[in-house]
């Protein structure tokens, strides 16, 4: 079947991150002083964060991940949390840029999405859903892209699910009207991003960033660096 889209990871994929424990390391660190200056705890509210994050690591669609996180952020701080929502909103606004220096950058990420559009493919932001739209929106700006680059972009306001779930991949296609086979999906982490191979997508793993904690053997997927997914996507059309 003709490949019609191809969905793309952004951190470690098209935003070079070495390390990504340094930028989520950074982010929070920037998260926590800006929330101290109203009073917050830091140990209590990093706590909170990764309690509220897992709320939505553990989705089961019934919800959107933007509630899943904030129905856990109110039940820990109650009243509170709820009021002081607008403030970690405010937070992606004016402090997020923080973490942009754990962050690399590459023109051949704009190079990629330029090819795709040649091909006449679709292009698909599959990032994982766990971030607000006007964060992600940042962290498409640093890897040199613009949200017209994507005709969709996964974030925590329209997603129920998160990776590497193939729940996650089935609300995509269902959003684009297509079947795993007319997809490809290019990532950086053999959990996340390859678990759509499970769908039946093809996947290409790109290993300038690569994660890959279970140690798999990488060679049962089509790999290699942004010259290697170029000629990778040119094969199939």
């Amino acid at each position: 079947m003709a490949i019609k889209a191809v969905l793309f990871d952004l951190d470690g994929t098209l935003l070079p991150m070495q390390d990504q424990n340094r930028f989520i390391k950074t982010y929070f660190g920037a998260l926590t002083e800006y929330m101290a200056a109203y009073g917050y705890d830091a140990e209590e509210f990093v706590a909170a964060m990764w309690q509220s994050v897992g709320a939505m690591m553990k989705n089961d669609g019934s919800q959107t991940n933007e509630s899943a996180f904030w129905s856990e952020f109110i039940k820990i701080y109650g009243e509170r949390g709820a009021a002081d929502r607008a403030r970690v909103d405010d937070f992606y606004k004016n402090g997020f840029a923080a973490a942009k220096v754990t962050c690399g950058y590459t023109e051949r990420a704009k190079e990629t999405l330029e090819l795709v559009r040649s091909l006449g493919l679709r292009a698909v932001l599959a990032t994982n859903p766990v971030f607000p739209r006007v964060a992600t929106e940042a962290r498409i700006g640093w890897a040199g892209l613009t949200t017209g680059d994507f005709e969709l972009i996964t974030t925590y306001e329209n997603s129920s699910y998160s990776k590497p779930t193939e729940e996650y991949y089935r609300e995509i296609l269902k959003a684009l009207a297509l079947t795993p086979e007319e997809c490809v999906m290019v990532g950086n982490d053999t959990r996340d991003d390859m678990s759509a191979a499970a769908l039946g997508m093809r996947v290409f793993l790109l290993t300038d960033c690569l994660i890959n904690e279970a140690g798999e053997d990488i060679s049962k997927y089509p790999h290699g660096d942004f010259s290697a997914l170029a000629e990778y996507l040119r094969s199939l059309n």
